[in-house]
């Protein structure tokens, strides 16, 4: 149970391919129950969603309450063939472990496993509580396993003090970076109708091209925002144009595009489409590529759950785990919010919290790999955090 890379191998056996379980969450138990957790396995599901299983445990019974948070679901591994060695072997080569969900982020849960281990057998039972609260549904649609699972514990009476998020926050070194917020995201389609026609007939036809182009510019042009003090400006990326037509001498009937927008805390989901739809509804009346005609019609559609933007602030736990990070690394961690959305993004509701973890280089790539030296220097930093935490 000390042993990260032993934790880390059983782990890695298990193919939890999202939202697929394979034992893992057992194996999880199996090392919680032996250190005093008491462990509750819980599975949720909804309608057009397949059932997922999720586990928290939780040991000591009063404060302070500090959380670890992670998953153990793993994209897929593709082919087989085309990695060095089996995606679910755990083979060690090289002085690195390979495999899926190595860094993303079963190695993350792995050596905080470890590291609780250690303080108990170093310390003896914590003073407060520590808890794990772990899904199988965070790499595929996120619907039946932390934003549920949070919600779940808290209703039952659970609080906690802080959390950490064990994704691999580090982009070159261990101790590069913790994120401490994270930008929203929200994606939207458009589609424009316009009118068949034959290209010889122009005037008889209403080409919906011509609406679309400067709706795209107008999402593009001019900047949201020029950023704050903790994020970058708000970004808008085009992510497919599609018109659908085969033919080459035909107007289409409709124009379509698709869109996703990373924002910072100058926006919330809501204002921000408002933003959205203002400039849409101001470009439908550019008749630069449509002269003499009215506003074109359109649609506009967004994708469910939005992701908020959120930062922390909490300087109890953000000074407690950066001082952990300089002890063990000798490194100064930069506070981020760089990056995608993770869970996190669930928990920031109940407590402040940060993502911490191992070096991200290989994430969902093939040959998905930890250096074993970086899960014992992971495992390091975990355990320095907790007798900090404790000891304030």
């Amino acid at each position: 149970m000390t042993d990260p890379i032993a934790n880390l191998s059983a782990l890695i056996h298990c193919a939890s391919v999202t939202p697929k379980d394979d034992g893992a969450l057992g194996v999880l138990e199996n090392i919680l129950r032996p250190l005093g957790f008491a462990v509750e396995r819980i599975t949720f599901e909804e309608d057009g969603t397949e059932p997922v299983d999720n586990l928290y445990a939780r040991l000591g019974t009063r404060g302070p309450h500090i959380m670890f948070a992670g998953h153990t679901d793993v994209v897929p591994a593709g082919d087989p063939d085309d990695w060095s060695h089996p995606p679910f072997g755990a083979k060690i080569a090289g002085g690195e472990m390979y495999g899926r969900g190595a860094v993303d982020m079963k190695g993350g849960i792995a050596c905080f496993a470890a590291a609780v281990a250690r303080h108990i057998e170093n310390h003896g039972q914590p003073d407060g509580s520590i808890s794990l609260l772990i899904t199988g549904d965070e790499e595929a649609a996120a619907i039946n396993g932390t934003v549920k699972l949070v919600e779940w514990a808290a209703q039952k009476g659970e609080s906690w003090d802080g959390c950490i998020v064990g994704e691999p926050t580090n982009p070159n070194a261990l101790g590069d970076m913790i994120k401490i917020g994270r930008r929203g995201s929200l994606a939207g389609s458009i589609l424009v109708h316009g009118v068949q026609g034959h290209v010889a007939y122009p005037h008889l036809a209403d080409n919906p091209v011509g609406a679309l182009l400067p709706m795209l510019e107008c999402l593009i042009d001019p900047p949201f925002d020029a950023g704050t003090d903790r994020f970058p400006p708000t970004n808008l990326e085009i992510t497919t144009v599609d018109i659908g037509n085969p033919a080459v001498n035909v107007i289409p009937a409709k124009a379509t595009a698709s869109f996703n927008v990373r924002f910072n805390d100058c926006w919330s989901a809501d204002t921000l489409k408002a933003e959205i739809i203002n400039r849409l509804d101001a470009a439908s009346g550019n008749d630069r590529f449509r002269p003499g005609r009215d506003k074109a019609a359109y649609e506009i559609s967004w994708r469910e759950r939005p992701a908020p933007v959120f930062l922390t602030r909490d300087e109890a736990l953000i000074d407690t785990l950066s001082a952990a990070v300089e002890a063990r690394t000798g490194r100064k961690p930069e506070l981020s919010t760089t990056g995608g959305t993770s869970d996190a993004r669930f928990i920031k509701n109940y407590c402040p919290v940060v993502e911490f973890g191992l070096v991200g280089q290989t994430m969902h790539m093939v040959d998905e790999r930890v250096a074993l030296s970086d899960l014992e220097g992971l495992t390091g930093i975990y355990e320095e955090f907790l007798q900090r935490w404790f000891d304030r």
